[in-house]
């Protein structure tokens, strides 16, 4: 006999929504995720995915990117690429 338990999560409801659209793309629902999501949790032993704190140069680039400071865009990956071989 399966037996169930029920899982209660608040999550801010534009991250919600923008979720559900990602998952309905992919033809599961949320609970499907949320199964998926913690069968993996047990097979693994863990999270499955890393949970790191960024280190400080890390952290202070991506508030900068959020502010929109040292940004670089490109036309092509190829424009991009150009610029690593300098």
């Amino acid at each position: 006999m399966n037996k169930t338990a029920i899982v209660h999560a608040r999550v801010e409801p534009r991250t919600k929504k923008k979720a559900e659209g990602i998952l309905r793309k992919l033809g599961m629902s949320p609970t499907e995720a949320i199964r998926l999501f913690y069968r993996q949790i047990c097979l693994r032993g863990g999270l499955p995915f890393p949970v790191l704190i960024p280190n400080d140069l890390t952290r202070e680039t991506l508030n900068k990117s959020a502010r929109g400071q040292d940004v670089e865009t490109f036309d092509s990956l190829d424009k991009m690429f150009e610029t690593w071989e300098k």
